[in-house]
Order: C-alpha cells, then sequence, then structure tokens
C-alpha cells in the first residue's frame, strides 16, 4: 500500500510539473480502458490538457487501495483540479473520483486501466 501512496503522489507531481514523459512512463504500454482509450490516447489527452492550462494545481485525496498479491492493485482516489487558462475567467476548476487499475509486472507499479466520472457521477 506504501508503494501505491508513493506511486500516486508521484503521478500527482508530474500532472502539476506538466511533465507527460513521465506520467506516460507510469502508464503501461498495454494500457487499456472502457473508454477505448488505450496509451497513446491517454497520451494525447493529456498533451490537450497541458497545452490547454498554463499551470496545474491538484489536490488528491486517496479513497481506498486494495493490493492483491505482489503484483495488482486497485486505487481509488479523488482529485481537485485547478488549471489557470487564457479562458473568460482565467481559470478551470473540477472534482473528479478515479478507480485506478495497477500491476506491477517487474520493479515498478504500473496504470494498466483506469474509469473516472466528475465527482457525483457513476464511474465509467
Amino acid at each position: 500500500e506504501e508503494a501505491i501512496r508513493a506511486w500516486i503522489a508521484r503521478a500527482e507531481v508530474a500532472a502539476e510539473e506538466k511533465d507527460r514523459g513521465e506520467l506516460l512512463d507510469m502508464i503501461s504500454v498495454s494500457y487499456a480502458d472502457g473508454r477505448g482509450n488505450d496509451h497513446a490516447e491517454i497520451g494525447n489527452m493529456l498533451r490537450f490538457y497541458f497545452f490547454r492550462q498554463q499551470s496545474i494545481a491538484l489536490l488528491t485525496k486517496i479513497d481506498r487501495i486494495a493490493v492483491s498479491g505482489d503484483s495488482a492493485a486497485i486505487a481509488e482516489i479523488t482529485v481537485g483540479m485547478a488549471g489557470s487558462s487564457g479562458g473568460a475567467l482565467g481559470f478551470d476548476a473540477d472534482v473528479y473520483h478515479f478507480e485506478l487499475e495497477l500491476e506491477k509486472p517487474e520493479d515498478e507499479w504500473l496504470l494498466i486501466g483506469a474509469r473516472w466520472a466528475p465527482l457525483g457521477r457513476e464511474v465509467h
């Protein structure tokens, strides 16, 4: 569980620094989710989001971590996201709930799938 918490903290820092490469290194090349996204599509989503935001601030709350054996885990997190942009108000803010599927094929944890939705909506 400690390693999953560290993985989440690392991802939060990378996102706030808009370090797309670091985030992609934390995602398995075989990533797939129910929305049809793969590793490349998640990379494109990150590129678009980082391009739109001049700065990003995240507030992450770990709701639950369930580790199965030494190589599989599910982490449920709630993330408040705020970014400054060139929009009418100058910032965007959202809160999302994520269910992350992780595996540890060798030495480090990798994201292999995810489900998410705005807080209060059904995660899919």
